[in-house]
């Protein structure tokens, strides 16, 4: 029996061994269409059991396959699925090479999940038209700036990123940025995944959980309410994927840089309907200017929950706290020195030792999708932001001293010192249904929904300043030469409340509040705004042409005297048209047509104002857009080129009454033409590059101030762009090493100061054109990328923004970071 058991056995072994020699092996290689390999792709034999999951290489391997005729059902998140036929031979070795492109329907109408791709590249926006819709096909320009250009450049806050988009150029140091022209710097033209935080102007928080930087150009009110004409920036934060990342990294450079990140993602559990994404930020660094130096720090935690093929949530929450000085930016000896911008060096701050300023930002996002059939989802989202700040700083008064006749003194700065707390919350909900119909040979893609924005500032926040000259009564006031008596005296001119900075010879000491008489002293009453708006939008495809159609009813609401007995709520109501057309000429070149319009509400403080006039109408701005879209080197490069004209009306402006400073009159237009061109994505696997340029005249075009006609806005260069390129060695004995280039311009600017005129004399402040270049070295191996980036390699004096000859703000001098990352 035991001898006929193990000739059993092996009669077994010796059958299965031989059944496997006649067996094939499947062999395969995913990637995207750049050449990037994909892990975490299911390859699936159908009709069997027999399958396997590509690795963080992008290889899979599906051994013992029998001989036969068979489909290979590929599929992935974020990709669109492939069927491969095969032809199984006895003892033969397939190999494969599969290319896999991004999905542009799938899953989510809200951004659930996170982009796979590692490029430059980003094919799909979801600002746009409130769900995914390809770049290509969207009637309106929009410039984005990815992660892989975030860490190639080794940016960490927006102003270091807003050069690789044409139309934007920085303002001043703080969250505040030109877009084709116009100013923006407050939350109605910011968003954070398409919803809206509050507006703070002060410092950029980091970019360490970002995953793209977007702008859609031109007015987006029909989209998301009161908004900015020249453009709406939009923050979308990096999701969880479903495939396993982690990602470290270390900074050191120029003045005292040390940073670190971290990015950490992946599945929760086997099924892959639990995903988890961590990131975290830190820096602590000082600054090319004088006193400057922060210290930040984020955590930001996602879980994206897929319970279902239909249904999709996501989760996010965000904490960033900035401790620092608010850099009121660099003075200069006032006009009549003569001595112009070089006057002071730019590392030049005025403040004192112990200035500070605390930033703590915290957000929590819902998303939900869920998909009824094919053709009917539902999607929502809300967001809870809040914001508080904590400031002591000694500053500029925008004014230079006087003497006892009230002449000002162009040496000496008039200081102001604010000691100030507040808080801002915002609340912020989006819903909308999306819908896909046909009629006859014409398809439809509906949205309608209704958003809901409201900001509070609750009760506690206060003000305290110190400024002006002192007066003989132990107070303070603004001096005057005919009431000279009224004040002291010392060396025969008038007492400062807070001392004069003397931009001769600056002298930085350690001062506190009682050296000063805080006489303006402000409780920040509790405020409210609030604003909703229902929408409906019709996406409709024929053959070779799309049209888009949306209409949105906006309805303003600012709650004056908040919680108190005399509350009351003013209105203001806007229905704003959208209207688009994109025509396919060929598979790789698409041209469009827009017109669309937003408005922005006049405060309330102005409306309910007896003294001003009015009533006074919301500005109102509208945009006719034409461009081309075209995908080169067989779709590996995208290309974007726009012209525009955009109008802004109800400006406005003083009316000039002797017997009624505070009358207004709304009067006048703005207008920007331009061109714009954005080119970005690969034009090898090895070779990335992005590049910009932009021609804007944005002038006055009405006024009855005859003067102001065809006069250039401040802060809005008639020509700026520049190009970043990045090429890698990938065979040999450098493979790895890799070198990258790049340079940005900016033309000649105006400032607030160049038209003022003080005493009767013009001043002529305006701020020079400049070219600045940057460079990179990378080298890779194996999981550890080094890298090492020159910034303004020809240590070129420049000013990116500026407001007068008491605060202009300088470009930095030549430095560098170095970086070590580790994937694993």
């Amino acid at each position: 029996m035991k001898r006929i058991i193990l000739c059993f056995v092996l009669f077994t072994l010796w059958f299965d061994m031989q059944a496997q020699s006649n067996n094939t092996d499947i062999k395969g290689l995913i990637s995207d269409i750049e050449n990037n390999p994909i892990p975490g792709i299911s390859v699936r034999i159908e009709g069997t059991s027999l399958g396997a999951a590509s690795d963080v290489s992008g290889t899979f391997i599906i051994k013992n396959v029998p001989s036969g005729n068979y489909v290979l059902h590929i599929t992935g998140i974020g990709y669109e699925s492939l069927n491969e036929s095969v032809i199984a031979k006895a003892g033969e070795v397939i190999q494969l090479n599969i290319t896999l492109k991004a999905a542009t329907t799938q899953l989510q109408a809200v951004e659930i999940t996170g982009r796979k791709e590692i490029t430059y590249r980003n094919d799909l926006s979801f600002i746009a038209s409130k769900t995914a819709s390809p770049l290509n096909e969207v009637p309106q320009a929009v410039s984005y700036v990815t992660k892989e250009i975030i860490a190639d450049q080794q940016a960490y806050r927006t102003s270091d990123i807003v050069k690789n988009i044409s139309g934007v150029n920085q303002f001043s140091f703080y969250d505040d940025f030109t877009l084709r022209g116009f100013r923006n710097n407050s939350s109605q033209s910011k968003m954070i995944n398409g919803l809206r935080p509050v507006g703070i102007f002060g410092p950029q928080t980091l970019l360490s959980n970002i995953e793209r930087f977007e702008v859609i150009k031109g007015p987006a009110s029909a989209l998301f309410a009161n908004a900015n004409p020249g453009g709406t920036i939009n923050y979308v934060t990096k999701k969880p994927l479903s495939e396993n990342r982690k990602a470290i990294s270390f900074t050191t450079g120029s003045f005292n840089t040390f940073r670190a990140n971290a990015d950490f993602t992946g599945p929760m559990n086997e099924s892959k309907s639990l995903l988890f994404r961590l990131n975290l930020g830190y820096e602590d660094a000082d600054s090319f200017r004088d006193l400057q130096k922060n210290k930040s720090y984020m955590v930001a935690p996602s879980i994206s929950f897929l319970p279902t093929e239909k249904t999709s949530i996501n989760f996010d929450l965000v904490i960033n706290q900035y401790q620092g000085k608010l850099d009121r930016g660099q003075p200069i000896f006032g006009a009549s020195a003569g001595t112009g911008l070089n006057s002071t060096p730019t590392s030049f701050a005025i403040g004192q030792s112990n200035d500070y300023h605390t930033n703590n930002v915290k957000y929590f996002t819902i998303s939900l999708n869920h998909a009824f059939s094919d053709k009917l989802s539902f999607n929502t989202s809300y967001m809870k932001f809040a914001w508080d700040e904590d400031l002591f700083e000694h500053r500029t008064s925008n004014n230079f001293a006087v003497d006892s006749l009230g002449n000002q003194i162009p040496t000496l700065m008039e200081m102001q010192v604010i000691n100030r707390v507040r808080k801002r919350v915002s609340d912020n909900i989006t819903s909308y249904f999306a819908a896909t119909a046909n009629t006859g040979a014409v398809t439809h893609n509906l949205v309608a929904g209704f958003d809901y924005i409201q900001q509070l500032q609750p009760i506690g926040g206060g003000q305290s300043r110190a400024r002006r000259y002192r007066t003989v009564d132990g107070g303070a006031g603004n001096y005057r030469a005919s009431n000279a008596s009224q004040f002291l005296f010392q060396n025969s001119l008038p007492v400062p409340n807070v001392p004069h900075f003397d931009l001769q010879n600056p002298r930085y000491t350690v001062a506190y509040p009682h050296e000063y008489i805080f006489n303006e002293k402000q409780s920040f009453s509790a405020t409210k705004y609030y604003t909703y708006g229902f929408y409906i939008q019709d996406q409709i495809e024929f053959k070779n042409l799309k049209i888009l159609l949306a209409l949105r009813q906006e309805n303003y609401r600012d709650v004056v005297n908040f919680e108190t007995s005399d509350e009351e709520t003013v209105k203001q109501d806007k229905l704003l048209p959208r209207f688009g057309m994109v025509y396919k000429l060929t598979d790789y070149l698409n041209v469009y047509g827009t017109y669309t319009e937003s408005f922005q509400p006049q405060s309330a403080s102005v409306l309910q104002n007896p003294n001003v006039g009015g009533p006074f109408d919301p500005l109102s701005a509208n945009m006719i857009e034409f461009g081309a879209k075209s995908e080169l080197f067989k779709g590996l490069l995208s290309t974007n080129l726009a012209f525009y004209q955009i109008e802004q009306n109800n400006i406005l402006v003083n009316g000039n009454s002797p017997g009624n400073p505070d009358l207004l009159e709304q009067r006048g237009q703005e207008r920007a033409r331009g061109i714009e061109l954005d080119v970005i994505g690969n034009i090898a696997s090895n070779f990335s590059i992005t590049a910009n340029y932009a021609y804007n005249k944005a002038e006055i075009t009405k006024s009855d101030d005859e003067n102001e006609i065809g006069r250039i806005k401040e802060n809005a260069p008639e020509h700026q762009g520049g190009f970043w390129a990045k090429y890698t060695i990938d065979k040999g004995v450098l493979d790895g090493v890799g070198i990258a280039f790049g340079t940005n311009f900016v033309t000649e600017r105006n400032t607030f100061d160049t038209f003022r005129e003080v005493n009767g004399s013009p001043l002529g402040l305006t701020l020079p054109s400049y070219m600045v270049f940057d460079a990179a070295l990378y080298y890779k191996v194996n999981k550890f990328n080094i890298s090492a980036n020159f910034n303004n390699l020809f240590d070129k004096t420049h000013w990116v923004g500026g407001y007068s000859y008491t605060r202009l703000f300088p470009g930095a001098p030549r430095s560098f970071l170095l970086n070590v990352a580790y994937t694993f």
